[in-house]
């Protein structure tokens, strides 16, 4: 196990399901090699992750969010604007920005719907401390290839 710190940013819109997706990061990377940070809604990730990433604390930079369609604006408008911005953020900076960001085609705010979007953001926090971990292995080779 790697000793890499990682910075996980939640979006507030949605956190009893947002919030499940750290529960799954950290059931594979130990919470004490994780530092939190929340923000208002998914907009407002590309921006903290910038700011994080640029620190040199954080092998990498997970952001998580749930993007559902409000009847307001289009959600799919909103959701490849963020992970545009998390993929500009990575780029940037050179540190890794992953991203848990979801957005369902279907989504009914009902006691059926939650529970299964809030399993799915486990799998998903689990998925994303193995890519977080991978990533991290990768760019340490390549480093050590180059030395």
């Amino acid at each position: 196990m790697t000793h890499t710190r990682f910075a996980f940013v939640k979006a507030r819109w949605h956190a009893d399901i947002v919030d499940r997706s750290l529960d799954g990061f950290t059931q594979i990377i130990p919470e004490a090699q994780v530092d939190v940070f929340d923000v208002p809604g998914a907009f407002e990730l590309p921006l903290m992750a910038r700011d994080l990433a640029v620190t040199g604390r954080f092998g990498a930079v997970i952001c998580a969010a749930f993007v559902v369609d409000g009847g307001i604006y289009r959600h799919d408008f909103v959701a490849q604007a963020v992970v545009d911005g998390l993929m500009r953020a990575g780029l940037e900076s050179g540190v890794p920005v992953l991203s848990v960001s979801l957005t369902p085609h279907h989504y009914q705010e009902t006691a059926h719907h939650a529970a299964i979007y809030r399993d799915h953001f486990v799998t998903k926090g689990r998925e994303a401390a193995h890519a977080a971990l991978a990533i991290v292995e990768a760019r340490d080779a390549l480093r050590d290839k180059a030395a």
